[in-house]
């Protein structure tokens, strides 16, 4: 089959496509013919040699990434639930660039696309779905109350921004003016991130929770318009001005099969910038890693 690898930590560059073994389904194992990878910064910093690597434990060599979506073609013994021909999504942490790839169920939480849904689509809303909804669900955030999302036109903040609407919430998202009018199609108030920025949140108080997903400047703005940091998330920037982040086992736990019905029935919109086939899963890291990208990337697999 074919794969995405790398023999040491770096950029885009280090990443080779090359012919290598297929792997098969083993004892409570699942393998995947995958059609589509979505991508997440996470992935790059893995292949970058950053914390996220060491953290987890990983090192040279490697294949890439983690969001995968396609269709089971083989199922290891011991395995209930799942037979050849299912259309699955979910995670595959550094083995979603590449043809085949084996899961275990019962570790890497995969959950069934519905009829109709595109599978860039599904694999997209593996980490930056279940990332959005913890968010959401742990600021607890209820109709009537303020929501400012930094980052907002992002894949995360996007998908969290949609969330906090339809719990009847209102939403301030922050982002470059050039993506306001899509946050006003989502039900959020647009607001220009940048210099400034807590000085125009305090004439939109009162707030009640910040979900911050591109950096520290929105922890900081949202403590000087009051909120308290019991209900500030960070995930660009972890601990910033002791907020917390979300939680650590969302590969084996999340809200999968919810957010596909959503996303499946129309009242959630993944929107896909950019699709690359996998000869360019490089070119697509570099986009990624140029950042303001509104919108997921997703590799064509198959």
């Amino acid at each position: 089959m074919r794969a995405v690898m790398h023999d040491r930590f770096g950029g885009p560059e280090v990443l080779e496509l090359r012919a290598v073994d297929a792997p098969h389904a083993g004892p409570g194992q699942v393998r995947i013919r995958v059609e589509a990878a979505a991508l997440n910064p996470v992935d790059w910093k893995i292949f970058g040699g950053t914390a996220a690597a060491t953290a987890r434990g990983l090192a040279p060599p490697l294949g890439v990434g983690n969001d995968v979506a396609g269709t089971i073609d083989e199922v290891g013994e011991g395995v209930e639930g799942w037979a050849v021909g299912d259309r699955v999504f979910g995670s595959a942490r550094t083995r979603a660039l590449q043809e085949l790839t084996v899961v275990t169920p019962a570790r890497e939480r995969i959950a069934r696309i519905p009829d109709g849904l595109d599978p860039g689509v599904a694999a997209s809303l593996v980490v930056a779905g279940r990332t959005a909804w913890d968010a959401v669900r742990s600021l607890d955030v209820r109709a009537g109350e303020t929501l400012f999302v930094h980052g907002a036109a992002g894949g995360v903040g996007r998908i969290a921004v949609q969330l906090a609407v339809a719990r009847g919430a209102r939403v301030i998202g922050s982002a470059s003016p050039a993506n306001h009018a899509m946050l006003r199609g989502l039900g959020a108030e647009p607001v220009a991130y940048g210099e400034g920025l807590a000085d125009r949140l305090l004439h939109l108080q009162p707030i009640d929770a910040c979900f911050d997903c591109a950096g520290a400047e929105g922890v900081a703005a949202a403590l000087e318009a009051d909120v308290t940091i019991d209900r500030c998330i960070a995930i660009a920037a972890k601990g910033a001005h002791g907020a917390r982040g979300v939680a650590t086992d969302l590969e084996r736990t999340g809200a999968l099969d919810e957010l596909a019905a959503l996303a499946a029935s129309g009242d959630l919109d993944i929107p896909i910038l950019e699709r690359y086939p996998l000869e360019r899963a490089a070119d697509a890291y570099r986009r990624l890693m140029d950042g303001h990208v509104a919108g997921k990337l997703v590799v064509d697999v198959a």
